[in-house]
């Protein structure tokens, strides 16, 4: 057994065929698991760098598909987060990683049967109310502070306007950060990528550049998305993409609520450990953007307000 982290799937590495072992999964739901096997397989067909599916149960409740190892992004790179100092071979496989999400957004995007995506095939008005909802039920109520409904709910519409006035014709892997990244031979593998749907190019680099426990500094994070919008250059199908930097600060906002409501489900309600740690993290993070991009204090005044109380 493989230890579980934020779902309830099991995995399992076992012996496969030609003396290697494989990994079988276990899933909770048949459109979950066929959502991950379709994807894995046109993301295969596009030669981006993903586990292959070997084989499926016949109610399609399991999967096998390829081990990959033991090591992930986060633990490659664990120097630079415990030090806050990245050295050169850490940045050098950020680069790498940041770049082939740009192949994954674009060229995974190409061809898609959309229709498979889990739970809902596109990044919308319901989506984005779902995750706020998430932050302020499963996370801001259990804090035991005494805040505006009517007010938060007036930031929450501003905040669904602008997100949704991006374009969102790519593939948005949803939970894009360095435990589903994993490193063989050198080189990023992406896994767990089953939550993906069509939506803007934004919302994942806030999920990787500003994953709570990553501890990435604000020069490296410009430095990673000048290298993500230098490779959107080197895809063909980028040609009519036009990133809009002002854009990202909007989208690293609403990804952080929305882990701040994953930590207060899976930390404080499901118990999990890792979770419960990570929430100051996700926090210090909440306040430290309002000083970074001071837009956003603007544009949501009473989250802000919130972010100070915290």
């Amino acid at each position: 057994m493989i230890p579980q982290s934020g779902s309830n799937r099991q995995y399992i590495r076992e012996d496969g065929p030609n003396g290697k072992t494989q990994i079988r999964v276990i899933g909770t739901s048949k459109d979950e698991n066929n959502a991950f096997i379709t994807l894995a397989r046109h993301f295969r067909s596009k030669g981006l760098h993903v586990p292959e599916v070997y084989s499926v149960s016949a109610d399609g409740m399991e999967y096998t598909q390829e081990d990959l190892g033991d090591t992930l992004l986060y633990e490659a790179i664990a120097q630079g987060r415990t030090s806050g100092s990245f050295c050169d071979d850490e940045i050098a496989l950020l680069i790498k990683t940041i770049r082939q999400l740009a192949h994954i957004q674009i060229e995974g995007a190409q061809g898609l049967d959309w229709s498979v995506c889990y739970p809902v095939a596109e990044f919308d008005r319901r989506t984005v109310m779902w995750d706020l909802n998430y932050f302020k039920y499963c996370f801001l109520k259990l804090q035991g502070l005494d805040f505006s409904e009517p007010m938060l709910e007036d930031d929450f519409d501003q905040m669904v306007e602008t997100l949704l006035s991006e374009p969102a014709e790519t593939f948005l892997y949803r939970d894009f950060q360095s435990r589903n990244v994993m490193v063989k031979d050198g080189e990023p593998w992406f896994i767990d990528f089953q939550g993906g749907r069509r939506g803007p190019v934004y919302y994942d680099l806030a999920s990787f550049l500003w994953q709570a426990k990553a501890r990435f500094p604000q020069s490296l994070r410009d430095q990673l998305i000048a290298e993500y919008i230098d490779e959107l250059k080197y895809i063909k199908a980028a040609c009519s993409i036009c990133f809009n930097r002002e854009a990202l600060p909007h989208f690293v906002l609403f990804r952080t609520l929305q882990v701040l409501g994953a930590y207060g489900f899976r930390g404080l309600i499901e118990k999990k450990q890792h979770f419960i740690e990570s929430i100051p993290f996700a926090k210090q993070n909440l306040r430290g953007l309002f000083d970074t991009y001071p837009v956003l204090a603007h544009d949501y005044p009473y989250i802000h307000q919130i972010a100070l109380q915290l």
